[in-house]
């Protein structure tokens, strides 16, 4: 059970343990309640409902090597495969990853997974084509420049690293999907971390909050170069609540940003 929500610091063991138990703890009902709209083998960048299928923002996939990072049940990597290219996946939830492996024997389409930490990836250097994550692990880590470094270091030169998240403008207002969502109650520039504790007072749940800025500050100190950020606009046909995500917030807030970036071909 929470034993309280608030805003404080949580370094990075913290954020590890809390994401692990937490996930494991939670995927059994988080496949339930989202397994409809996620697929067994689709490819959506968020609540908003943005395919890759329409969006191409992997570009042709076909023959690549890909890895999606923090992959749930790897529904992404799962259709990125059915594409024609050679897709891994990783998750630091074991739970997460026993999804996939149901989605395996329900689909016929097997993703080799790897429960492992994004910020130590067990992968060789320039192992991959493309990295991507659909609101994967990235706003789930204490040190979000680790995590990009290890991604520029499993990816060839000229790679892409495509990754979706909460767009940053949300963590100003409630996670809220009706009308007191719309009012900001936190600052934007406030980086402090999200925080749920048990009542033991142990952490259970962390996201940290990055700027549009400090994402692409991490991302050139990486070694990316930026191409595009994207916002998806909330589909009028979209109807579903997801959390704080709703067609009332949608048509005033963004609700995701997807960052497109390349890895430099060499040292700048």
């Amino acid at each position: 059970m929470t034993g309280s929500i608030e805003r404080r610091p949580a370094d990075a063991a913290q954020s590890r343990r809390a994401q692990r138990s937490w996930w494991d703890h939670e995927a059994d009902g988080y496949q339930a309640e989202h397994g409809s709209f996620l697929g067994a083998a689709r490819f959506v960048w968020g609540p908003e409902g943005l395919d890759e299928a329409s969006a191409g923002l992997l570009g042709d996939v076909a023959g690549r090597r890909v890895l999606e990072v923090g992959a749930g049940a790897a529904q992404c990597a799962r259709w990125l495969r059915g594409q024609g290219a050679t897709a891994v996946a990783f998750d630091l939830s074991a739970g997460q990853l026993r999804h996939s492996r149901l989605l395996d024997v329900a689909t016929g389409v097997a993703v080799p997974v790897v429960q492992a930490d994004a910020c130590a990836l067990p992968f060789a250097d320039g192992s991959f084509d493309l990295a991507c994550s659909a609101y994967g692990a990235v706003p789930f880590v204490a040190d979000v420049e680790v995590l990009h470094r290890e991604v520029a270091r499993v990816l060839r030169p000229g790679g892409r690293w495509v990754f979706s998240v909460t767009h940053p403008i949300r963590w100003a207002f409630p996670d809220v999907p009706g009308p007191e969502g719309l009012t900001a109650t936190h600052g934007y520039f406030d980086r402090t971390p999200y925080v749920e504790t048990g009542e033991d007072g142990e952490v259970t749940y962390v996201e940290h909050h990055r700027t549009l800025g400090d994402q692409v500050c991490a991302l050139t100190a990486a070694g990316f170069r930026v191409l595009d950020v994207v916002e998806p606009e909330w589909p009028v046909e979209n109807r579903q609540v997801w959390g704080g995500w709703s067609p009332l917030r949608g048509a005033l807030l963004p609700g995701t940003a997807i960052y497109r970036s390349e890895l430099a071909l060499s040292p700048a």
